[in-house]
């Protein structure tokens, strides 16, 4: 990989995925609607090209990806835009990939309900959610053309720029010093990954020609209730305010006036028992999977929020 693109290059997962493949001499488009966001991340960094553009923009996207050879796809859109606005961003971005490779940040919502059960590549996909149907059409759809792909499942996100994240708007409140929330049970495991982990192990995958062609599963450091990871974030921060619970009965009110609240309630089976990915088959075929601590993790996520308020 001589350069690459990353489009949604300024949000959580992109903004690391830029910094890891830099990280490696590689060098970068970096897409996204916001030209200012994108100069105040990566105007010091000398293998960065800032091309700001809107990826519904299918001519945009194109001209971008000129002369790159690896197109990393870490696009997010809130969910109430979801059926207008993904099936035409996939179609873009597979238009900007022919003739290269694409590498796609997905979610596990198409694996649907598991139960509590590990979830392997192998496991069947039963999407029982509008956004799980739709998640798994687009990648029927992207298996069905000639494009070498690689499709990777992340848990939730954290980490440096992972703002439209529901740890997010936790550690916000815990800068501000005001009561925060936490989405879901405090008592019931989660998992969550730190984006630069999760950036460091998708550029490895892209760098491995046998991997083009698969799915992949990239898990967390492992499972933590939220009580952990609060107890945490009070070492760290010496906050001492109540943290509650953001249950699914408050989402759904919510959502009488909020249509990002009233599309994130299908979700919230992912908030009720424990779904957690098995990395196994990327520890056997590519290597060890990074897993920052969470609370190293935390540490340096709290670091680039307070950073960005001042």
């Amino acid at each position: 990989m001589k350069k690459a693109i990353v489009l949604g290059a300024s949000g959580g997962m992109g903004y690391s995925l830029v910094n890891e493949l830099t990280g490696r001499g590689i060098a970068v488009v970096a897409f996204a609607r916001n030209e200012a966001k994108l100069k105040s991340l990566f105007a010091s960094n000398p293998l960065v090209t800032i091309h700001p553009g809107d990826v519904l923009d299918r001519e945009a996207v194109y001209k971008a990806a000129a002369g790159v050879d690896t197109v990393f796809h870490s696009v997010s859109i809130s969910y109430e835009q979801w059926n207008e606005k993904l099936p035409r961003i996939m179609k873009n971005v597979m238009n900007a990939s022919t003739g290269r490779k694409l590498v796609v940040v997905d979610n596990v919502y198409a694996y649907g309900r598991q139960e509590g059960k590990r979830v392997s590549e192998e496991t069947k996909k039963n999407p029982h959610t509008k956004k799980g149907k739709l998640r798994l059409a687009l990648e029927q759809e992207l298996k069905e053309s000639e494009i070498p792909c690689i499709i990777a499942h992340f848990p939730d996100f954290y980490g440096p720029g992972a703002e439209s994240t529901i740890l997010h708007h936790t550690l916000k409140s815990v800068l501000l010093n005001k009561k925060a929330g936490y989405v879901g049970r405090l008592d019931i495991p989660r998992e969550f990954i730190f984006t630069p982990d999760g950036a460091k192990a998708l550029v490895e995958l892209a760098m491995n020609e046998s991997a083009y062609g698969q799915n992949w599963n990239i898990p967390g450091e492992r499972l933590v209730t939220g009580n952990e990871l609060v107890d945490m974030i009070r070492s760290l921060t010496g906050y001492d305010k109540k943290v509650s619970s953001v249950t699914k009965p408050m989402i759904r009110l919510a959502g009488l006036f909020n249509p990002f609240m009233r599309e994130f309630l299908e979700l919230s089976y992912l908030y009720e028992n424990p779904f957690q990915l098995d990395g196994s088959k990327y520890e056997r075929e590519i290597g060890a999977l990074p897993r920052t601590p969470y609370e190293e993790g935390l540490r340096q996520t709290l670091a680039f929020q307070a950073d960005e308020a001042n």
